[in-house]
């Protein structure tokens, strides 16, 4: 039989200076979390490495600018589209 853990392993130990501020917003979300204070900042860490990397690697505006390419979207299109979107809304409110 298999024993098996969800605990990370911890390989490494660190020490940080906190402001006030940190250490309470961090002692907060551990306890809406029920998880350690270790365990928050693995997962705020992992957040931002992601977020981070998705921003690197991609620029929104560019790809907004191939999808309305590509779907033949100018400003005059997009315009019409808001009318008829503010038309269907007012009949719809009557």
């Amino acid at each position: 039989m298999a024993i098996t853990s969800d605990m990370a392993k911890m390989t490494v130990r660190s020490t940080f200076a906190l402001d006030p501020e940190t250490v309470q917003a961090l002692n907060g979300l551990a306890g809406r979390w029920a998880v350690s204070k270790s365990e928050v900042l693995r997962r705020v860490i992992g957040i931002a490495a992601a977020v981070e990397e998705f921003d690197a690697s991609s620029d929104a505006l560019a790809a907004l600018d191939e999808l309305q390419a590509q779907l033949g979207l100018d400003e005059e299109a997009a315009e019409a589209w808001v009318r008829n979107v503010r038309l269907e809304r007012s009949a719809g409110a009557s």
